[in-house]
């Protein structure tokens, strides 16, 4: 109950440093921050969750600036790197690498089956892989490429200095060690805040890394959505721990949203939430973004007076 209270507190203080949503939409904040809440009490874990409003600027957290082990998520910091390597002409997104058998390691579902010294790819496409399929020798490839000091640099440039990569994909010594890959709800909200409004990438480019970062994959965030709402997210998987994060492109009321689960007694359970409060988050920004400000919604066709 004091979780929930803290939650609401959290949601008027922030209409109240914005002018924009009416009263009326203050109750729709405060009914999913209450769903956030069922979830997080039924969950038998640990629960952090960041919601923003693209268009307004309201939010919602929750456990916000806890930090959470990020499996693959921590992949979305890779790939803005990336980009922003090509964009200061580092490097360039089509130049080739040679696929090599002393790069392959488990959890590897394509590069696993390329040709060894004869298969050529562009880093995007080590980056279309490191996304849509989580492959971890293209993504331990491009942080080679980028270096992992200069993805934490960027992170520190952002101000985002709890979110880290400290080791590569299927690194177990490195993990057994304590060096996990790191981020808070809020650390990876305000990513994702930064990428879209284009304050790390050009216009090109920001199109870019969207458009790779919202390639098809196996996901929690979209999984009860509509199929033709593009989903720019990256979800992460590790024993006890279950995240996703991501930019949901709800036309006229953009949204990101970071669901971050640890400690989990069944992971399963971790996914199914991720799911609910992603389902609660877009019944709520779909309404938003088709109703006027009085809340009334014209549908095409619609003769109701």
């Amino acid at each position: 109950m004091r979780q929930l209270i803290g939650a609401l507190l959290l949601v008027t203080v922030a209409f109240a440093q914005t002018s924009l949503p009416a009263e009326k939409q203050q109750v729709l904040w405060q009914k999913l921050a209450s769903s956030i809440a069922t979830v997080d009490h039924d969950l038998d874990g640990v629960l952090g969750v960041a919601v923003l409003d693209l268009t307004t600027g309201q939010k919602f957290l929750l456990h916000g600036d806890e930090v959470f082990p990020q499996a693959s998520s921590i992949k979305i910091a890779v790939l803005a790197e990336l980009y922003c390597q090509a964009q200061a002409g580092r490097l360039k997104l089509n130049d080739i690498y040679t696929v090599q058998a002393s790069d392959l390691v488990p959890d590897s579902d394509i590069m696993g089956g390329l040709t060894p010294g004869v298969t050529k790819i562009t880093l995007r496409d080590l980056a279309t892989m490191m996304v849509a399929v989580s492959d971890n020798s293209a993504t331990n490839v491009l942080i080679d490429r980028v270096g992992l000091k200069n993805v934490n640099a960027r992170m520190d440039s952002l101000g985002l200095t709890h979110t880290r990569l400290r080791r590569k994909m299927m690194d177990v010594k490195a993990a057994a060690e304590g060096r996990e890959n790191i981020s808070t709800p809020r650390g990876m909200m305000t990513l994702l805040e930064d990428l879209y409004a284009g304050k790390v990438l050009n216009k090109e480019m920001t199109a870019d890394f969207f458009k790779v970062l919202s390639t098809h994959k196996d996901s929690w965030i979209p999984r009860d959505l509509p199929d033709d709402l593009m989903v720019a997210n990256k979800p992460g998987e590790l024993e006890g721990v279950r995240n996703d994060s991501g930019v949901v492109f709800v036309r006229n009321c953009p949204y990101v949203l970071c669901v971050m689960t640890t400690y989990l007694r069944r992971e399963r359970d971790g996914e199914e939430a991720i799911s609910k409060i992603s389902l609660a988050a877009y019944r709520m920004f779909d309404r938003l973004a088709r109703a006027s400000e009085y809340g009334r919604v014209v549908s095409p066709g619609n003769s109701n007076r």
